[in-house]
């Protein structure tokens, strides 16, 4: 009979303490075995053992100049009054930069205060002291000085220092050999892509665990994904443990029905933790097996690459007699409140941004799978146990993921959800590389508040105010009715229905949504998208209770063009540009006004120059109009 594994509710510093005991109790060493390797090769190791100069450098007195080499006390008297003339060859000879100095000589004089008088006299006209322009033996090393001391990471320079004192190698840490099991029936290599049908995943969790390691100094060895059966996978990890020092098995870790990675480290060793009480990747497992540690990390990208931060990534250095380097942090505000479980530490991925002397934090989405969350984060805000979240405009403690001049150069956007605004962000960088644009996605309406608090340097909108039928001034009136603002078009869109290819409902008007075979996938509230669909429901007398699905809300156009394509709905409503994207079918209804607004003085800043001129540029308006349902004929104007 099967085994049932249930997940504990370990806290994270608990579950270090236990690992760390537990890989004691087994006899686990770090760091690890040393090994000689040639300087070529030694670049970012770390040293086993202190090293000391074989040599000196210079190992010779050496001429630092080109010129002659002299007797400083030949040189006493001389000026250019009094010039002073030496016998070339006896109390003078010619040398060259880096050449030994000859016997009884102590100085050297540069060629350029140097007159040739015949072949056998030259004339000088000032004296010199002792060691004038010579590099003296042991000026630089000394024979037997220590170059570098044990558990030092060698850098480019350091790999120099060591041949100059006349080593030709070293002796360092091995790498530490990890070796990655990546499990799931459903999983194909990337290499496989192009057979990829429903239902199959692409595994690329095990090429960021790689390029992670690799950062940390290890060795990796990926091996293809296994199936979801028991006896494969004791197989596998009894086959990789003796010729590597850590094992990682990636998904599996859970107590799903198809979840056997517990129960496999049970039998082959000792599983020291089934789950911590973290948010993303509870379900991580600590494990030793004949000595070694192996962990079971969560399938979710964003899950193992935070288990793995906070579990693997020690390993990993404490192997090569490290401790990892400390990520710096700083203070920011957090932009909107959030919301976290007690109980359970959790870790937020952040962008962030410099907006009027403040540093501002924007939580990206939470989900454990989603892998861009990783690509856009700036930073990660732990938010502890017990704590009911975060409130808006709190200060809030950031790890850095980034350097601090990035942050710096970032322009910030929050507000509605639009594909040109991801065109621009590439674009501009065509301008300033070290500039980027990082955008929020929430709401029109959101995103004005944002402005309001002065949390974002603009806001993308599209808001059709009902009484006036004009775009977005009204609102801003009513928002922000003691700043300068300026009103910049990006494009004028298409709205309309987003359904499957063929538009087998035959669908065409929003009479349609009210038809009960129709699954309709909506905005979230607030949104300019919202907003329209409710101004036209109400001109067509169509009450929202009527429309199944209204309540369903995504916060972009992909992500509605996502739900039709994948069957949660049959229409929703979008961009032209979305439902192209995913090759969906388009259904016309309106045209609406999308405008980037901008604080004034923001606008005029040199951050947003970049900005400016990609909204000048016709490449950047002939780029947005190739998506499709995009008129970009006032693109740049302010309105």
């Amino acid at each position: 009979m099967k085994r049932r594994y249930y997940l504990e509710d370990v806290a994270l510093d608990d579950a270090r303490a236990r690992f760390e005991q537990a890989l004691s109790d087994a006899g686990w060493q770090a760091p690890m075995a040393a090994e000689r390797v040639p300087l070529s090769d030694s670049h970012n190791r770390i040293t086993a053992a202190p090293v000391w100069a074989r040599l000196s450098s210079p190992h010779y007195h050496a001429a630092a100049m080109d010129g002659i080499a002299v007797r400083a006390v030949n040189t006493v008297g001389a000026t250019e009054v009094n010039p002073q003339r030496l016998v070339v060859g006896e109390q003078a000879v010619w040398v060259d930069t880096g050449d030994p100095m000859p016997p009884d000589t102590d100085a050297v004089i540069m060629a350029e205060y140097v007159q040739t008088v015949d072949e056998q006299v030259v004339q000088i006209m000032a004296a010199v002291t002792p060691w004038h322009h010579v590099r003296s033996l042991g000026e630089d090393i000394v024979a037997t000085e220590l170059i570098v001391p044990e558990n030092h990471r060698l850098r480019a320079v350091d790999v120099g220092a060591l041949a100059a004192a006349g080593h030709v190698d070293v002796v360092v840490h091995c790498r530490p050999r990890v070796v990655i099991l990546p499990t799931g029936t459903e999983l194909v290599r990337p290499e496989d892509v192009s057979d990829i049908q429903p239902g199959r995943i692409i595994e690329f969790n095990s090429l960021m665990l790689q390029g992670y390691i690799q950062e940390w100094g290890g060795t990796v060895t990926r091996k293809p994904p296994l199936p979801d059966r028991r006896e494969t996978l004791r197989d596998a990890v009894q086959q990789v443990l003796s010729d590597h020092d850590i094992v990682v098995i990636n998904a599996g870790s859970s107590a799903g029905s198809e979840d056997y990675t517990a129960s496999v480290l049970s039998e082959l060793g000792k599983v020291v933790v089934h789950g911590v009480a973290i948010r993303p990747g509870h379900p991580v497992i600590l494990a030793v097996v004949d000595g070694k540690p192996v962990l079971g990390l969560p399938g979710y990208p964003v899950s193992t690459i935070l288990t793995a931060d906070l579990f693997l990534r020690p390993l990993v250095y404490r192997l090569q007699g490290q401790t990892p380097p400390h990520r710096p942090k700083l203070p920011a505000m957090m932009s909107r409140k959030l919301l976290s479980p007690t109980g359970e530490d959790e870790f937020v991925r952040v962008t962030l941004g410099n907006v009027d002397q403040r540093t501002i934090a924007t939580p990206l989405t939470r989900g454990a799978g989603i892998v861009m969350s990783l690509v856009r984060a700036d930073g990660l805000v732990q938010i502890p146990r017990f704590s009911e979240g975060v409130h808006a405009g709190a200060e809030v403690e950031v790890e850095l993921l980034r350097d601090t001049t990035e942050i710096t150069n970032t322009i910030v956007t929050i507000g509605s959800h639009d594909l040109a605004l991801d065109l621009l962000a590439s674009h501009l960088r065509r301008f300033d590389p070290d500039t980027r644009l990082v955008s929020a996605n929430v709401g029109s309406l959101g995103g004005l508040l944002a402005l309001k608090r002065g949390d974002t340097h603009l806001a993308g909108a599209h808001l059709l105010d009902e009484e006036t039928g004009e775009y977005n001034r009204p609102f801003i009136k009513r928002l922000l009715p003691d700043e300068e603002v300026v009103l910049i078009n990006l494009a004028y869109r298409d709205q309309g229905l987003i359904v499957v290819s063929g538009n087998p409902q035959n669908l065409g008007s929003l009479a349609d949504l009210t038809r009960t075979d129709v699954r309709f996938v909506n905005r979230q509230k607030g949104s300019g998208t919202r907003i329209l669909l409710d101004y036209h429901l109400k001109q067509q007398a169509i009450d929202p209770e009527q429309v199944t699905g209204y309540l369903h809300e995504e916060f972009t156009h992909m992500s509605v063009g996502a739900a039709v394509l994948s069957g949660v709905a049959t229409v929703g409503m979008g961009i032209l540009a979305a439902a192209r994207a995913l090759k969906l079918e388009f259904i016309p209804l309106f045209k609406e006004r999308y405008d980037l607004v901008i604080l004034r003085r923001h606008w005029e800043s040199q951050l947003l120059d970049p900005l400016r001129r990609s909204l000048e540029d016709p490449a950047f308006h002939e780029s947005v109009a190739a998506l499709g349902g995009y008129d970009v004929s006032d693109m740049g104007r302010e309105m």
